[in-house]
């Protein structure tokens, strides 16, 4: 799905389920989607539990909405947030919502959205509940955003052989290759990542400690990349092959 930088975003974070922490790294990752035009996180503003985040919204521009917790064991920040985003939505004035949570409650939220043509970016950590991962256009690991600011923290690459072993993975590399390639096999590598997404939202190069696409493709030893010269602008492009395609040739 192509993107456009002006497309206008409403951010709302679950400050509940959400580690301040990350926020660096998830307003850059966000700015690659377009601009958050709303930011919003909501929570207990009262609690000690949250005098991290207290810190940073001055500085980054985000706005705190108050919800007390008025019944224990009730969820109000989940609610809050729901009602906020269809309000939002009902004004016409937005491309798509970010969702900060790894709270499983947001899925019949995302869905809602998506069914209206906007675009969902899910952003939460890897205990997010599939159902939500999957109610989103895309989803996005926190700890990859967390390992990005922190320089005593990273993701470690995987290597050809673990990668090999994950089935899951590797059958979702090849079946966008091969949805992507053309009669020789070979298939744009921005077609192919386009694929991906659509199959597995929360799909992602830096959860496997890479990058980039093609940087992964290239690690897992399972296929050729060739790089061209496009068109009469001499501009690049870059190709992939299942390696199994050039032996039946």
């Amino acid at each position: 799905m192509a993107i456009e930088k002006s497309d206008r975003l409403a951010v709302l974070i679950d400050a509940d389920n959400t580690q301040p922490s990350i926020i660096e790294g998830l307003l850059a990752e966000i700015a690659k989607y377009g601009t958050a035009n709303v930011k919003r996180i909501y929570g207990d503003w009262t609690s000690t539990s949250l005098r991290g985040w207290k810190e940073i919204l001055l500085e980054h521009s985000i706005q705190p909405i108050q919800q007390f917790g008025y019944t224990k064991g009730k969820n109000a920040t989940d609610s809050a947030m729901i009602i906020d985003a269809m309000d939002l939505l009902y004004t016409g004035k937005f491309h798509g919502f970010c969702i900060v949570s790894s709270d499983s409650d947001f899925t019949k939220l995302a869905s809602r959205i998506r069914e209206s043509g906007l675009t969902v970016y899910g952003f939460g950590e890897k205990k997010t509940p599939s159902p939500f991962v999957s109610a989103c256009d895309k989803f996005i690991y926190t700890e990859v955003l967390r390992a990005k600011t922190s320089e005593n923290e990273g993701i470690a690459k995987k290597s050809a052989a673990e990668m090999k072993q994950d089935t899951k993975l590797v059958r979702l590399l090849r079946n966008a290759v091969e949805a992507s390639s053309d009669e020789s096999g070979w298939a744009h590598l921005a077609t192919t990542g386009s694929n991906i997404a659509k199959q597995s939202p929360e799909f992602d190069p830096r959860n496997y400690g890479y990058s980039k696409l093609g940087e992964l493709l290239a690690a897992t030893k399972l296929f050729d990349l060739e790089e061209r010269i496009i068109g009469e602008g001499h501009s690049k492009a870059i190709y992939v092959r299942d390696k199994r395609k050039k032996s039946d040739t």
